[in-house]
C-alpha cells in the first residue's frame, strides 16, 4: 500500500482527504498501487506504508498528528523493525482510529500518521500510561535515539492537521 502527502488536489479515483492547519493545507490518498511519478510535484511526498491498523476513516471530520523522522540509510532497518515490534498500545485508546507507518520513497524522512476522532482525544493519549509506556525508552541509554551510529540526521518534528473527507 502507498500514502502521500500532496501540495495539491489529484484527480484519480481514489479517497483523499484535505489536511489543514493554520500554515498549510494538504491532500492525503492511500492506494494499493503506486501513482504515476509524472503526476506528483516535487513538494509531494510519497510512502510505502510498512505498518498500519484499521481502515481510513469516512468521518467527515477527524484529527491527524504527523510525526515525520528523518533516518540515515544506515538506520532504516533498526528504525523499521522498531516499529514492527511497537507495544501497540495506541489502537486501544479513545479517540483512536487509525496509523500508518511510512518508508519515504522520495526522501529520507519516516512519517507516523495517527487518526483521532478529536484533538482532544489525541491529548488525552500524549498523558496516559499507555503513551508513557510506549516511550519509556525515549532520550535512556537503551532508547533508539542514543543509537550508534546515530541514525536520525536531524530533529524529528511533528505536524498537525484538522482533516475534511472530499
Amino acid at each position: 500500500m502507498f500514502l502521500y502527502l500532496l501540495d495539491h488536489k489529484l484527480h484519480i479515483d481514489q479517497s483523499m482527504f484535505v489536511l489543514t492547519n493554520k500554515d498549510k493545507t494538504l491532500y492525503l490518498t492511500e492506494t494499493q498501487q503506486a501513482i504515476d511519478p509524472s503526476l506528483l510535484s516535487k513538494e509531494d511526498n510519497s510512502y510505502k506504508v510498512i505498518d498500519g491498523t484499521q481502515l481510513l476513516p469516512s468521518e467527515q471530520h477527524i484529527y491527524v498528528v504527523c510525526n515525520h523522522i528523518p533516518v540515515t540509510q544506515e538506520g532504516m532497518e533498526t528504525f523499521e523493525e522498531r516499529f514492527q515490534n511497537r507495544a501497540r498500545k495506541v489502537e486501544d485508546e479513545p479517540g483512536f482510529v487509525a496509523i500508518r507507518v511510512c518508508r519515504p520513497l522520495n526522501s529520507d524522512t519516516y512519517v507516523i500518521i495517527t487518526f483521532w476522532q478529536s484533538e482532544e482525544a489525541f491529548t488525552i493519549w500524549q498523558q496516559s500510561n499507555a503513551y508513557k509506556e510506549a516511550h519509556k525508552k525515549r532520550r535512556t541509554a537503551s532508547g533508539i535515539d542514543h543509537q550508534r551510529p546515530e541514525i536520525f540526521p536531524r530533529s524529528s518534528y511533528v505536524n498537525k492537521y484538522h482533516v475534511h473527507h472530499l
